[in-house]
């Protein structure tokens, strides 16, 4: 009755952000920035981003065995193995930095080390191959490389450094230690090859069905025009694999745990999304704090105003591609290039909602160290960036 219960009470949250039509009331500015930033959000996300990463983190914390996350994300897996995959995930995964959160959850659950999980946290959404190129398209060749190569680095080096800072930490082993239980069950009769096929097209699912327009590239249109019958035929497969390879009791066990993680993450998500848009609005509106604040405040290449472009951008929510346009917007009101590039390594991986989910993951200490290690490093390759170019 409770679940039930708990399924009514967000269906009908869900349904009045995405249905009430807040732009023809007429409330204080920054009020009604956030519920519309609440409502894009509900429109633009949930269904198409939020549910399948969700029924994705829910797949790997019931059919991927804790062995095999330990074996190539553990704390004692080769370095070069476990940060070479964390820091290259992002060019798999379209994600913005709230849609890898459940995917993070389900790996550092299932025994990833603090190091290669916090890497993939970051890579998530940093090292999006489709913002990568759309970057250096329209931001300039410069920006462009930039970001990726910082991204990659990042990612290495800030996992590196949460692993030193937390190697000594034994709450996580007894956390796993808690949960560990036998899967052998949950795999009988898959094979390795069927496991991977499974989660590729999962990922698969969740890549083209977000997958946005671009006209400048002819196979990104082409592959834009059939996104749909990509991943209709997809969702097909997909259903096929459930019937054939997987029992009732392992998909009620896996719905269980997508869910799971959705009761976690959405709550604090809203919460989030709703204060970022109080407080900085929507792309192109304002909310408390005025725009023009920030455009003056970044104008130079100096510590301060990269290390402001960086807390800015780690406070905002990009959705995935959207920190394109408007950077773009802040470049031509005279945005200096540093401080730019310390917004994209920043912004796209850290936002307000999503580090109030990390905290319920990690803790408050693990999640502080994150978001500094972040907002530094993005300060400072600002800095050399802006005096090189």
């Amino acid at each position: 009755m409770k679940g039930k219960y708990n399924i009514i009470v967000f269906f009908g949250i869900f349904a009045f952000f995405y249905f009430i039509p807040f732009n023809i009331l007429e409330l204080p500015q920054p009020i009604m920035e956030s519920l519309l930033m609440a409502q894009e959000y509900a429109r633009e996300h949930v269904l198409l981003c939020l549910i399948p990463a969700f029924f994705i983190a829910g797949a790997i914390a019931n059919f991927i065995s804790q062995e095999n996350v330990i074996k190539y994300f553990g704390a004692k897996t080769n370095k070069l193995i476990s940060y070479s995959i964390a820091s290259i995930s992002g060019t798999i995964l379209a994600v913005c930095s709230c849609t890898v959160l459940p995917l993070f959850a389900g790996i550092y659950k299932r025994g990833a080390g603090i190091g290669p999980a916090t890497a993939f946290l970051y890579s998530g959404p940093a090292i999006n191959i489709l913002a990568i190129i759309l970057t250096a398209r329209v931001l300039g060749f410069e920006l462009g490389i930039a970001r990726a190569i910082g991204a990659i680095i990042f990612s290495v080096i800030i996992g590196l450094l949460m692993h030193f800072i937390f190697h000594k930490d034994k709450q996580k082993i007894k956390t796993i230690q808690s949960s560990l239980s036998d899967t052998s069950s949950k795999k009988e009769g898959r094979t390795l090859k069927k496991v991977i096929f499974y989660f590729a097209t999962m990922i698969g699912i969740l890549v083209f069905a977000n997958w946005g327009q671009d006209d400048s590239i002819e196979i990104w249109k082409m592959i834009y025009n059939f996104k749909w019958l990509i991943t209709g035929i997809l969702l097909i497969i997909l259903i096929w694999m459930l019937i054939k390879w997987f029992n009732k009791e392992e998909l009620i066990q896996w719905t269980n745990s997508s869910w799971d993680f959705a009761i976690q993450i959405l709550p604090l998500l809203l919460g989030g999304v709703l204060v970022a848009g109080l407080l900085l609005g929507r792309p192109g509106s304002e909310g408390l704090i005025p725009k023009i604040w920030i455009e003056n405040l970044v104008g130079s290449n100096s510590i301060w105003s990269n290390l402001f472009a960086s807390v800015v951008g780690a406070l905002m929510y990009f959705a995935t591609l959207t920190e394109i346009p408007i950077l773009q917007g802040l470049l031509g009101a005279g945005m200096n290039k540093g401080p730019a590039l310390a917004l994209l390594l920043a912004g796209p991986a850290l936002s307000l909602p999503n580090m109030l989910v990390i905290r319920s993951i990690l803790g408050t200490k693990k999640t502080l160290v994150f978001i500094c290690l972040v907002v530094t490093m993005a300060t400072f390759s600002g800095m050399l960036f802006g005096h090189l170019f």
